[in-house]
């Protein structure tokens, strides 16, 4: 964590394509950055090498700080380090290869979370879906938030910056264990300076395979455990729209990290489908 960052995650990357459809997305990491105090890296990816990404288009920092009421108007840019401890980074390029870079960023720049945008039906942004190796997909290890476009449900406010997380679903099993996950979405809720949101950990299989789980404090007085027979992404989905979950939280095998997400897991599909927001945590 850096010094003088004011929660868990100190260093946030949101990878971006510029498109309207990561709006949310960015402002998802900006919110998070503000509630943490992070190093926000803004990474520009696109397969098109062409013309050289006009930062002026796409994202907005302080005229978004500026709506949300947390800077004045026409604010010098030293005030969203000075004033509210963001320190913002803008990668000029990832390459042509957008995956295999953002790995080796990750190796230059420590990152606590991964913000992205997902679009729709299609799931993942269209830069993320080639195939690659599988030593490529174990190489990273990072929490990775990802924000649904177009009908899809956010949970910070475009207006104004606030952000609620009413409920969550914790999808826990027994491998891997469900516990890492519990922790990162606590993390998250007490950074947002959220009260007690409804949380529910969901294990799908034999109630006698239940696993155990530790519940942390900021879940403590909201916290229920749920057991349903059926196909894992089919229950998932349908009890994240039957609670209108603001937030799903999966917990991926460690050696695949975010990455995973991109193995036609379940992860995978529950990312392409959720209505709402997906937390890809990897196990420990």
């Amino acid at each position: 964590m850096l010094e003088g960052s004011g929660g868990t995650f100190s260093s946030i990357l949101h990878p971006t394509d510029f498109s309207a459809s990561s709006q949310m997305a960015f402002e998802h990491a900006l919110k998070i950055a503000l509630a943490n105090r992070s190093r926000f890296n803004i990474a520009h990816v696109e397969q098109d090498m062409g013309d050289k990404p006009d930062w002026r288009e796409f994202p907005h920092i302080r005229e978004t700080l500026e709506s949300w009421g947390l800077l004045s108007k026409d604010s010098p840019r030293r005030d969203v380090g000075d004033q509210l401890g963001v320190h913002v980074k803008k990668v000029e390029r990832i390459s042509k290869k957008p995956l295999e870079s953002i790995v080796r960023f990750l190796k230059t720049e420590q990152s606590d979370l991964i913000v992205l945008s997902t679009e729709g039906r299609d799931g993942l942004p269209r830069w993320l879906k080639p195939s690659f190796s599988e030593a490529l997909l174990r190489q990273s290890l990072v929490p990775t938030l990802f924000v649904p476009a177009g009908l899809g449900r956010g949970f910070v406010s475009h207006e104004n910056g606030e952000a609620y997380l009413s409920r969550i679903l914790i999808a826990a099993d027994n491998r891997p264990n469900p516990d890492v996950g519990i922790d990162v979405a606590s993390g998250l809720v007490k950074s947002l300076r959220i009260e007690t949101p409804a949380t529910e950990a969901l294990f799908i299989g034999d109630p006698a395979h239940r696993p155990a789980v530790h519940v942390p404090e900021a879940f403590r007085s909201s916290f229920q455990q749920m057991v349903r027979p059926g196909n894992p992404v089919e229950e998932i989905l349908r009890r994240a729209d039957e609670i209108q979950a603001d937030l799903i939280v999966m917990i991926t095998e460690g050696h695949h990290g975010f990455l995973d997400a991109l193995r036609g897991s379940t992860t995978e599909q529950i990312v392409r489908r959720a209505r709402c927001s997906v937390l890809a945590v990897p196990a420990a």
